[in-house]
Parts: C-alpha cells; structure tokens; sequence
C-alpha cells in the first residue's frame, strides 16, 4: 500500500473492485471481444456496485469520493486485458458523465446523470470530426436556434460507446463565425430522429462500439444546451486536463500489468539450463522497463493528489499523457518481446496489450498536438485558466 496516497479504505475498495471484474466481467471479456458489444446487464451491474457514482454528488445516488478511487477503478480496468472494456466504462463515467455534472442543467442531471450512475443510461462524448481530427475549433456539425429549439446538423468519428449509448453529449457551433468562440455543449437522446450511427472497424479496443455519428436535422429543445451559448470550447478544454490525466493514468496500469505478467513467465521459462529471468541482458531490459513504468507511476499520482485538490493541473496531464502513453506502447513492446513467440499468440495477453495500447498516443489528443501544448505553456509563456461560469 502506498500511505502517500491511499488509505486503508482505498485499498478495501480495490480488493472489491478486483473482486467483482473478475467474478463479473472476465468470463464475458472473450465474447464481447468478439462482438464487440458489451451487454447491457453488466453496465447495470456496475451501476449497482457504485463503480460509476465514484466522484459524483450523492443528490444525484453518487459516492461523492476523492479521485484516488477513481485512480483504483482506471487501473484495475486496465488489468483484466480488455482496453474496450476499460474505454467503454471509463468513457461513458469520466467523459459524457462528466460533462452532465459540470453543466447539465438541474433537469438533465436529475433525470441523465442519475441513470447514469444506477447503469440505466450510457453516455457518449461527440467533438471529434472527419475532417477535423485534433482541431476542435474546425468543427463543422452546427446547431442553429429556431424558436425554442435547436437543429443540429453534421457528423462526428472515433467516439466511443457511439453505437449503443442512450445519449449523446455533442459539440456543435451555435456561431460559425466566431471560431472556437462559437461551440456549445448539447445533450441528444439517441432515439432522437436524424441521430444515425455507423459501427467503426479498429485495430483494438475490440470490446468497445466505437462509431461514426450523423446529425441529419435532429431537433433538440433549448433546455438541452448544457451550460451557456458560445462557452463549449473553454468547457471541452478545461475537461481536457481530466481526460488526459485518465489517460495517463490507464498507460502506467497496462504497462504495469504487462510487467507483472512477463515477469511471472519469465521466472518459469527455461532455457539453456536456467530460467530466463537470470540472463543479464533480459534482467537489466526488464529494469529498465519497470524504472520507466514507476517514474509514469509516481507523477501520475503526484498529479492525482494536486488535481485532488483542486488545482487546475493542465500542463501536467497534458505531459502525463504524452510520456505515460509513449512508455506503455515501449514498454508493451518489449514485454512481448520476453516471451518470444509466445507473445504473438493470441492466446496470451500481450498481443492484444500491444494492439489496445496503441491508441494511447492518438485518442484523447495526439502526442503531437501535446507537444505543442506542452511547448506553448513553457516557451510561450501561455497561461490556461478553469472556466468560471456566470
């Protein structure tokens, strides 16, 4: 247990959370890898056990607990080899849901983030485009007001739960001209007419129905714009900062657990008279691993316990993110690389690690467009500040 962090409660809770996945979850995982549908019983299950009321008000049937409980649910998802689980789960609490406290009006919250707690609903977050990509500001999918409604029209890709969730929180540009000053924030129920979803093929997170979503004239009420008009982009960059320490903290887990696993097969693995872990060169490969992983490990947590306590930790998930996810594919890699040809099988975790990591560096922001954040804070000097709403 580390008392720099967790408590004595905090690692009851992990006890019960490992419990539970593997009990509950595990035995379903190579079905839904397979069909990359997620049953409806177990995000009810989840929903039942408190898993996605962690953070959230206890008004609203949340736990109202501090983010390292959140940190033991993200790791201890990346531990059962299943990234699309892990996303689907931590996508539909930490991305729509989080959006639903934040600036959902008392109506929605009431009626979407209580379901979503109990794992009556599941949530989706729509801001990446076709033709966008990283640039948020060149969205294109516009919701122009008429009366008491608004008409949404355009598209969105790569978004998680996008098939099969119950609604949808989308960005969309109430005021074209005016660039990244011209987002909101909306909330669509699916069933919504002129919302249609294309199921997206992927190299992994497998478990997960990542989609491709249309707005053909979908009409919502004004009450479903969530916060205020024109403010989405300072709200989608300020849950930015959350979403990329989640990140981070997902890379140091899976790398964690792909160590624990070739360490174990190396103590048993013989050859030329020894097991494997006594030749040198594999030894100090595998330190050097397990070095890289702790030094992820203990800056994701430092930054946990800021971003804990409020501080608006931008600059530090931004780089969280970006070395957490590089170190995980790394060291992934190299972890397959101790079992030999046994780590291309399918049948041990690390081929599907290899492909489920991948998409750390992409999703969530691309390393590159972090870089250049990153780059902007320290040479440019630029300052980023939390929203303060009205």
């Amino acid at each position: 247990m580390n008392s720099l962090y967790f408590t004595e409660e905090h690692e009851l809770f992990r006890e019960s959370l490992k419990d539970f996945l593997q009990k509950e979850v595990v035995p379903h995982i190579e079905k839904w890898e397979k069909s990359g549908t997620i049953e409806r019983f177990i995000w009810k299950k989840m929903g039942e056990m408190g898993f996605f009321g962690i953070n959230y008000p206890e008004a609203y049937g949340g736990l109202n607990l501090d983010f390292f409980y959140t940190v033991i649910f993200l790791e201890e998802l990346q531990k059962i080899n299943s990234g699309g689980f892990a996303a689907a789960m931590w996508a539909h609490a930490y991305l729509a849901m989080t959006h639903l406290n934040a600036e959902g009006s008392e109506a929605i919250k009431q009626k979407y983030l209580s379901a979503s707690i109990t794992g009556d609903m599941i949530g989706c977050l729509c801001i990446t485009e076709p033709f966008g990509g990283s640039d948020v500001a060149g969205m294109r999918t516009t919701a122009e007001k008429k009366g008491d409604k608004y008409i949404i029209n355009g598209s969105k890709t790569f978004i998680t739960n996008g098939v099969y969730s119950d609604y949808l929180v989308v960005a969309a540009k109430t005021n074209p001209s005016e660039g990244n000053r011209g987002i909101s924030i909306f909330l669509i129920d699916r069933v919504t007419p002129g919302v249609s979803a294309t199921k997206l093929d992927k190299l992994g997170w497998r478990a997960s129905d990542t989609g491709e979503i249309a707005f053909d004239n979908v009409e919502i009420p004004v009450s479903h714009l969530m916060g205020e008009e024109n403010k989405g982009f300072n709200y989608i960059m300020q849950h930015f900062a959350s979403e990329r320490l989640i990140m981070g903290i997902n890379a140091h887990a899976r790398a964690e657990f792909a160590l624990e696993y070739a360490t174990q097969y190396m103590s048993e693995r013989t050859a030329f008279g020894k097991t494997i872990d006594k030749f040198q060169a594999l030894r100090h490969k595998l330190a050097d691993c397990y070095t890289e992983m702790e030094i992820c490990k203990q800056f994701n947590y430092i930054t946990a316990y800021r971003f804990n306590k409020g501080e608006y930790v931008v600059k530090e998930a931004t780089m969280s993110k970006l070395q957490s996810t590089k170190m995980a594919d790394e060291v992934i890699y190299q972890c397959l690389q101790f079992l030999g040809g046994y780590g291309y099988m399918e049948e041990y975790p690390l081929a599907r690690l290899l492909r489920d990591s991948r998409l750390g560096p992409i999703g969530g922001g691309t390393s590159e467009i972090l870089r250049e954040i990153i780059a902007k804070i320290i040479i440019d000097k630029k300052s980023y500040r939390p929203v303060v709403n009205n």
